[in-house]
């Protein structure tokens, strides 16, 4: 956790992504990453400068077989307040609309149900767990499928909603969350697009990349954090 911790309160200095008087939220989809960075955020709140409200929303996109009881649990012992909003997002994905590319519209889904819960229980903030493999990989799938060079900031101002969206684990490795994802309860996906999208293909590409140019996730990083952070 202290390693989760040093490079998280890098960011969240760095960038200002917390003031006082905030009342974030946590987009916790029961994966590794948001269990870790909900850990992080709890434990953060007891010695930060800024004082701040801290509750989980998980959205629950109608999958069967995912069984979210574990993160009841989990929050309580953090002490976070924890709420699920039910939705029929997979019957709308997979069944009525067939997507060939659900990601895309899944992510537009659920990004919005927290949206709507996030303004309706008076939030400004939503922390959500992408990691610094996360960013290289999506600056790659930028350049390669969009032809642009670009990434997701560390803080965002959503106009329509009035939230902004902080990434408090951008300089948090995946090794780093999966060192210690063995103390949080991992949710198993049952979503039938895992493991079958562009950001995997592009995550086992870098993995390829790796074994020739050791240190080249590294310099990815670097020129995104030079370049195309706060910008």
């Amino acid at each position: 956790m202290q390693r989760l911790l040093s490079d998280m309160r890098r960011a969240v200095q760095k960038f200002a992504m917390i003031a006082d008087g905030d009342k974030i939220a946590v987009g916790l989809s029961g994966g590794k990453d948001s269990l870790a960075l909900l850990a992080a955020m709890a434990n953060y709140k007891l010695f930060s400068p800024e004082k701040f409200d801290l509750i989980a929303v998980t959205i629950d996109m109608g999958f069967k077989g995912m069984d979210l009881s574990p993160l009841y649990t989990f929050c309580e012992v953090l002490g976070v307040p924890f709420t699920v909003v039910k939705t029929d997002i997979a019957e709308v994905v997979f069944d009525i609309r067939k997507e060939t590319n659900p990601c895309s519209l899944c992510s537009k889904m659920r990004r919005g149900a927290l949206n709507t819960e996030i303004v309706r229980r008076g939030f400004n903030k939503l922390a959500l767990a992408h990691h610094a493999d996360d960013m290289a990989e999506t600056m790659l799938l930028s350049l390669l499928y969009e032809g642009r060079l670009n990434t997701f900031q560390p803080v965002s101002f959503l106009d329509r909603t009035g939230v902004t969206v902080i990434r408090p684990f951008i300089y948090v490795s995946e090794k780093e969350i999966k060192a210690y994802s063995k103390y949080v309860p991992v949710v198993g996906n049952t979503c039938p697009a895992d493991k079958h999208t562009q950001r995997e293909y592009v995550k086992t590409l870098i993995k390829h990349i790796q074994k020739d140019i050791p240190f080249a996730k590294e310099r990815i990083l670097t020129a995104i954090d030079n370049g195309l952070l706060g910008r």
